[in-house]
């Protein structure tokens, strides 16, 4: 069996958080890799979808190529993903909700490193979640009986139906409480309660603001400026001012046998493939350039059987800075999972003067930032890139609500909205 070098291993071993975030998700096995979770096809969005009302998808592969009986647990989550502990199963499910197999496995095709591909949709006919909210869902290796460990988590939310929903409005601007038009963008939000009778919204009502889906610099439960009968609203929030940045870099790996979109060269060593991006700058000025804020696709140049037919290569990443940060330099994007892994920092060369990282990455297309973290791997406000207000970002909602008395918080608002500057 063909198999990426100890680099490819070692990125693996390395695939543990420096921060713990529950609410994203998370590989805790070596040899899974590629873990996506998309609601109804929109790879762009967060995997948000209304109860009952489309699929998630879940899709991962296996590197060592054989066939594992693998089965899933579903875990309902309150607004701040601690585990629901007032619910039973009947309330969170029909049907089962552990020891249900993962049956779509297919073993990959005509690539040099073989793996196992495993695709699950929720719902299906043996779980179908009742309730909306926060889902984790846990994914088990059925004939290890020797670990309770799960080798994956996936993270999903389910929204309450439309006509049972609250109005939920966001709006970006520039002209925020700290800078008019400078490296920086405000969101003023409202929510509108609908039907729901809301008496302690300080209690009832939670609430979470993202930009670019990225659950680092995530929002929680912000103080509202208008506390009104019938809603809330954020108006001159400074917890609501959020970096502006700049546009994502992206590149594009669709074969081994020419380079596309941001690759310089491709290399075969004898035993593993390498792409070479183009070495990059940090970005000082503001230039426009269409990007899917941080998303990523696999795919390749035949775009038929993209899960089996796609090969891994070694990816190699570029920075160039004359001398090294006070801070830790990661990649970051939704191939991330939007934390700082250690598979993901990059390293200073003091030789050629840049940061390198290589990283196995699927045939696909990637968005990538540069982010800084301290010592304890905590998200720094050092900037690599300058940020500037034109930047196109995408900013998320999300709105849960406890009735008086209720077991479990509700997801009863989310919105998704792009800023484009004109």
């Amino acid at each position: 069996m063909k198999r990426l070098t100890l680099l490819f291993v070692y990125c693996l071993v390395c695939f543990s958080p420096i921060s713990v975030s529950a609410q994203r998700h998370e590989i805790h096995d070596e040899n899974f890799r590629s873990l996506q979770v998309v609601a109804n096809q929109k790879w762009m969005d967060l995997p948000v979808m209304v109860l009952n009302d489309g699929k998630i998808s879940i899709d991962f592969d296996d590197l060592t190529h054989t066939y594992r009986r693998l089965t899933y647990r579903l875990e309902h989550c309150e607004a701040d993903w601690k585990p629901s502990v007032g619910l039973f199963e009947s309330d969170i499910v029909d049907g089962f909700i552990a020891g249900n197999t993962i049956d779509n496995v297919k073993e990959s095709t005509l690539t040099n490193t073989l793996y196992t591909h495993y695709h699950l949709d929720i719902p299906n006919d043996k779980c179908r979640p009742k309730l909306s909210g926060n889902y984790r869902l846990y994914i088990y290796d059925d004939d290890d009986n020797s670990s309770a460990q799960p080798l994956l988590t996936a993270c999903f939310m389910l929204t309450e139906p439309v006509e049972s929903s609250m109005g939920v409005r966001l709006n970006i601007t520039t002209q925020t409480d700290q800078t008019i038009n400078g490296n920086q963008q405000q969101a003023e939000m409202q929510v509108d309660y609908g039907n729901y009778t809301v008496s302690n919204p300080q209690q009832q009502i939670k609430t979470v603001v993202l930009q670019n889906r990225n659950w680092l610099d995530a929002r929680w439960n912000s103080k509202p400026q208008y506390v009104m009968s019938n809603g809330l609203r954020w108006s001159h929030n400074q917890d609501y001012i959020f970096w502006a940045g700049n546009e994502y870099r992206k590149f594009e790996i669709l074969s081994t046998d020419y380079t596309s979109m941001g690759v310089d060269k491709i290399s075969w060593d004898g035993k593993n493939y390498h792409a070479y991006l183009f070495p990059t700058a940090p970005l000082l000025n503001y230039l426009y350039d269409e990007d899917a804020d941080g998303a990523y696709l696999i795919r390749n140049s035949d775009n038929i059987e993209i899960n089996t037919t796609s090969d891994y290569i070694l990816t190699h990443f570029q920075l160039n800075v004359p001398s090294p940060y006070p801070y830790r330099i990661f990649l970051n994007g939704d191939w991330t999972y939007n934390r700082l892994i250690l598979a993901y920092e990059m390293n200073y060369n003091s030789t050629g003067g840049y940061y390198e990282a290589v990283v196995p990455l699927k045939f696909g297309y990637y968005n990538y930032q540069f982010l800084a973290a301290d010592e304890q791997g905590r998200l720094s406000s050092f900037k690599v890139d300058d940020g500037h207000y034109q930047t196109e970002n995408s900013y998320q909602a999300l709105i849960y609500y406890r009735p008086q008395g209720g077991r479990t918080d509700m997801l009863v608002g989310y919105t998704n909205i792009r800023f484009i500057k004109r």
